[in-house]
C-alpha cells in the first residue's frame, strides 16, 4: 500500500521535506550556455522551476498530492540530514502525521567539477580515503536518498513496516569559516552530545557511528576530534566508518542516502567498509572498519543504536540517531 492509495491518512497531513545542497545546477549552466550562445529566447521558461532548492519537494508533493508542510531544505552537504531532522520536528509538534523526506543532488557537470577544484576540496588522485594519510579531498558523486516518516500511532494504524526509529536529532553552526570546520570539532561535538540528549542516551548506547568522513585533510580530523571529545574512551570501541569512500560525496543527498545505508547496516548488525584506508593517519587512531565490512555486537535487551554524521560548509552540522529494534 502506498501513501497514494491509502486514504486513513489524509493529504493535509502528509508533508515533503526534501534536502539539496545546490538545487538545479545543471539546469543553471545549460541555460547559461544557451544564453551565451544563442540568445535570451534560447533560455528555458522551465529554468527557474528546475533549479530552485525546492523544486524536489513542491515535484513530490505534486505528484502525490500531499498538502502538508511542504519546503526545501538548503544547508550544503548536512541538507538531507537537515531535512530529515526537520521532518522529525514537523511530526513531534503536530504539524504532519507524515512526511515524505531526504535529500537530492545532481551535479556531475563541468562546473560542479570546476567550482570545487578551485576550492581545492576535491581530490586530485580520484580516490576517496577517508581517515587515510594520503586523503587529498573528495570525490563527487550524485543521487538520492528518500524516507517515509511517520508517527508511530499512524504507521502502526496503516500496517506500515518501520524499518528505523529516529529518537534524536540536533543541529549546531561552528560560525567559524565560510569552507572550513571548527579545527577541534567543537561544534560538532556539540551535536553529537546534543542528540544523544535528544534521544534519552549516552555514549555506551551506540553501537556504530556513519561518519561524514569526506576524506578531506580538515574535515575527517575535526570529526574524529568531535567524536574523541563526546565519548572519550568509549569512541575506540565503536566501529566508525564513510560511506564516501565507496560512493562519493553526494553533497546535499549525502545525509539522507547514508541514513538509509545506516538503517541497513543497523538491521543486518554489520558495519559498512571505509574502502582505501591502507595508510594510517597517526592523528586519526578510532576503528575506522578499514577495507572490510565486519560485523558488529548490540547488547541485548535494547535496540541497535547508530550515529548518522553530516557537515556542510557554512559550519552546518547535523547528527541524526536511528534506531533498530
Amino acid at each position: 500500500m502506498t501513501l497514494s492509495d491509502d486514504r486513513s491518512v489524509p493529504a493535509e497531513r502528509i508533508g515533503s521535506i526534501i534536502g539539496t545542497g545546490i538545487g538545479g545546477l545543471a539546469t543553471l549552466e545549460i541555460n547559461h550556455g544557451a544564453l551565451v550562445t544563442k540568445g535570451e529566447a534560447a533560455v528555458s521558461p522551465l529554468s527557474i522551476p528546475l533549479l530552485m532548492g525546492n523544486a524536489a519537494a513542491a515535484a513530490v508533493a505534486l505528484r502525490h498530492h500531499l498538502l502538508g508542510p511542504c519546503f526545501g531544505v538548503m544547508s550544503a552537504c548536512a541538507a538531507g540530514a537537515n531535512a530529515i531532522g526537520t521532518a522529525v520536528r514537523t511530526i513531534q509538534c503536530g504539524e504532519a502525521d507524515v512526511v515524505v523526506t531526504g535529500g537530492s543532488e545532481a551535479t556531475l557537470i563541468r562546473l560542479a567539477k570546476a567550482c570545487f577544484g578551485a576550492l581545492d576540496a576535491t581530490s586530485t588522485s580520484g580516490q576517496s580515503r577517508p581517515f587515510d594519510l594520503r586523503r587529498d579531498g573528495f570525490v563527487m558523486g550524485e543521487g538520492a536518498g528518500i524516507l517515509v516518516l511517520e508517527a508511530a500511532d499512524v504507521a502502526q494504524a496503516r500496517g506500515a513496516t518501520v524499518l528505523a526509529r529516529i529518537p534524536g536529532y540536533a543541529t549546531t553552526c561552528d560560525a567559524h569559516h565560510l569552507t572550513a570546520p571548527d579545527p577541534d570539532g567543537a561544534g560538532a561535538a556539540r551535536a553529537i552530545a546534543a542528540a544523544l540528549a535528544d534521544a534519552g542516551i549516552g555514549p555506551q548506547d551506540v553501537d556504530y557511528i556513519n561518519a561524514h568522513g569526506t576524506s578531506t585533510e580538515l574535515n575527517d580530523r575535526a570529526e574524529t576530534f568531535a567524536i574523541k571529545t563526546v565519548f572519550g574512551e568509549r569512541a575506540y570501541d565503536i566501529p566508525v566508518s564513510s560511506l564516501k569512500s565507496s560512493i562519493g560525496h553526494l553533497l546535499g543527498a549525502a545525509g539522507a542516502v547514508e541514513a538509509v545505508a545506516t538503517i541497513f547496516a543497523l538491521r543486518e548488525r554489520i558495519a559498512p567498509p571505509t574502502l582505501n584506508l591502507e595508510v594510517p593517519d597517526p592523528e586519526l587512531d578510532l576503528d575506522y572498519v578499514p577495507g572490510v565490512a565486519r560485523p558488529f555486537i548490540v547488547p541485548e535487551g535494547r535496540p541497535a543504536r547508530a550515529l548518522s554524521n553530516s557537515f556542510g560548509f557554512g559550519g552546518h552540522n547535523v547528527v541524526l540517531v536511528l534506531e533498530v529494534a
